[in-house]
């Protein structure tokens, strides 16, 4: 889920420029340089949240500031926290409560891993075998984004949701594990998205999440 090398320094370059950019305009918020650059892995630099440290979850109400104001992360909203108790924690990425409202209207609350950081969201689940307990792992970003999601050296079937801000679903797929090589298959969500939760492949809807669910996100889990 890291991005390929080609998309790499591209995306290395516009990003000193853009930093160049901003320092010689005075502007010191750390997302006013946000481009909207295509990564083949799954996450860009133009997303990276910065808000919270590796690790940690959301903040003291409950929200995730880290999803730059999107509606859907202003907390779960669920009145107990999720479990399992009995997870383990994955080294280097956080962990927060998510609420999926059916259609029917039910509601089922999951613990997720948390990937809010560029370099979280460029390692994602690769070389994962285990989930340790969690329902799955949620990928954040600070705005839209247009990112396409890829397997490489990723050994675990996933399906994969695209929510938006509101906490829509966007577009769904399975994607097939491959190699450590350049060459694996893109998958592109169907338009921007600002959350993207992989799980694994065939879970979507034992988590709730299908034609017509919503998602919540925020809160400390079990």
């Amino acid at each position: 889920m890291h991005r390929t090398w080609s998309t790499s320094w591209r995306v290395a370059v516009v990003a000193v420029g853009l930093s160049l950019l901003a320092a010689a305009c005075g502007d010191d918020d750390d997302d006013s340089a946000a481009a909207s650059t295509q990564s083949s892995g799954g996450s860009d630099a133009s997303g990276d949240a910065g808000k919270s440290p590796p690790g940690g979850s959301t903040d003291t109400d409950g929200g995730l500031p880290s999803a730059g104001g999107a509606v859907a992360a202003q907390g779960a909203g669920l009145a107990t926290p999720p479990g399992p108790t009995e997870r383990t924690r994955m080294p280097n990425f956080g962990e927060v409560a998510i609420a999926i409202r059916n259609p029917d209207g039910t509601v089922k609350g999951w613990c997720v891993l948390l990937a809010e950081t560029s370099q979280q969201r460029e390692r994602g689940l690769m070389e994962v075998t285990d989930f340790g307990g969690y329902a799955g792992m949620l990928f954040v970003w600070n705005a839209d984004s247009t990112s396409s999601f890829y397997m490489r050296n990723t050994p675990t079937p996933l399906s994969i949701a695209w929510i938006d801000a509101e906490g829509s679903q966007v577009s769904t797929a399975d994607m097939a594990p491959c190699d450590d090589v350049p060459t694996c298959p893109l998958y592109p969500a169907a338009r921007p998205y600002r959350f993207a939760l992989e799980v694994p492949k065939g879970d979507l809807p034992k988590l709730g999440l299908v034609k017509g669910a919503t998602m919540k996100v925020g809160g400390s889990c079990a």
